[in-house]
Parts: structure tokens; C-alpha cells; sequence
């Protein structure tokens, strides 16, 4: 990193240690917060590591419930992060789940697509990739549904540790290839791992940039 991103970096680091604390669950759009602070999301497939990402990035050990059951977060669920409150995350329902009924996910769906849609303060979203599968087709179409939301985007490889470099190159050139043909996904890919650290800074920086505009 140059001196001005470490520095960025460091910046970051403080705020995300700081307060960061649950604010709401939003099961439909009635519930939503006021918008009056930037809002970044996340979005990803069932068990890709939403909520260990969270809890990485912010030093703590459960402030996103992780579970082992696809599925489990059926809310758009509000974090505010600073004090005084600088921006809010927002750990969306998990896409891709093989068992849970028709009628369930087409209403996750329907949550997840107006408010990307609709909601002025988002100022970035991230997409989840499991560096082990790489790309799948819920994730495409969720790059789509982003793509025609004009949202502009992020894809973070999670899991970066769980394969061999060699390997996690590879994902991340295919990943990036068809990133290009995106219109509002970041050139950029990070490779992050929530259990060693990796890429934890710079996606902080890179966030921090995000919701300043």
C-alpha cells in the first residue's frame, strides 16, 4: 500500500474497533431504518461467510450471528458503525439455498431486489464469492440484479486461506475476467480470510472510501 492508503488504512482500522453495534432486523421494507447514513450490504450464498466477515473486519467475536443452517437470515440486518454513528452495514439474507420453500426465497428475493433498488444511502455492496468454488450462477444473478439496480459493487473472495495460492490465483483471474463485463462491478478483487486475516485491511480502506464518496 502507498503511505496515503496506509494511512487510510489506519484511519479505518480505529473506526471499525470502535463502536459498532446491532441496530435492527428489517423482514419487510416497512421495517428499514430512516437512510440517514451510508449504508454498505452484503450479500453472498448460504454459509459463504457474511457473518464471519462482519465480525472480522469489526475485531469482534459474534456481533453477526453465524450459523450452520442455510438459510437462517431471512432479514436485512442493520449494524451502525462509529460513534457518532459514520456509516451502517447491512448483512442481507444469504441467496443459493437448495431446500428452503419456493414461496420463502421468491419473498427474500423480493426484500433484497427493492432495496437494492430503492435505497438512496447505499453506497456499496459486497459480493461474497467462496474462493473455493469461485463464481456460481446465484451469484451471477445477483450481479445482474445489481448490475440493473446501478449499485456498484465489490466481490470479496472469502476462504482466500483454504486453498493453495497457486489455486486462489486462478479463481481470482476468472472471477476478475468476468467482473469486467459488468457494468457496475469494482475492477478490483479482494482476497480476504476472516480466521487469518488476510485482505482485512485494505477491504476496510476500501470501504471507508466507499461511504465517504
Amino acid at each position: 500500500m502507498t503511505p496515503e492508503e496506509e494511512d487510510l488504512a489506519q484511519e479505518a482500522r480505529r473506526l471499525f474497533s470502535g463502536r459498532v453495534d446491532f441496530l435492527l432486523s428489517a423482514p419487510q421494507l416497512k421495517f428499514l431504518p430512516d437512510p440517514d447514513y451510508p449504508e454498505v450490504a452484503f450479500a453472498g450464498r448460504s454459509n459463504v461467510g457474511k457473518s464471519s466477515l462482519i465480525n472480522a473486519l469489526t475485531g469482534r467475536k459474534a456481533i453477526a450471528r453465524t450459523s450452520v443452517t442455510p438459510g437462517r437470515t431471512q432479514e436485512l440486518n442493520f449494524f451502525e458503525v462509529g460513534d457518532p454513528t459514520q456509516f451502517r452495514f447491512v448483512d442481507m439474507p444469504g441467496y443459493g439455498f437448495a431446500k428452503a420453500p419456493v414461496k420463502v426465497v421468491e419473498n427474500w428475493r423480493k426484500l433484497v431486489r427493492t432495496y437494492l433498488r430503492g435505497r438512496v444511502p447505499l453506497k456499496r455492496t459486497l459480493v461474497l464469492v467462496d474462493s473455493r468454488h469461485g463464481l456460481k450462477e446465484t451469484d451471477r444473478e445477483m450481479m445482474k440484479m445489481l448490475d440493473e439496480a446501478a449499485v456498484g459493487y465489490r466481490i470479496v473472495l472469502t476462504k482466500a486461506d483454504k486453498i493453495k495460492a497457486s489455486e486462489l490465483a486462478a479463481v481470482t483471474e476468472k472471477v476478475a475476467a468476468e467482473a469486467r463485463k459488468h457494468p457496475a462491478a469494482y475492477p478490483v478483487i479482494h482476497q480476504t480470510s476472516s480466521e487469518k486475516g488476510m485482505g482485512l485491511d485494505e477491504l476496510r480502506a476500501a470501504l471507508l472510501q466507499d461511504v465517504r464518496g
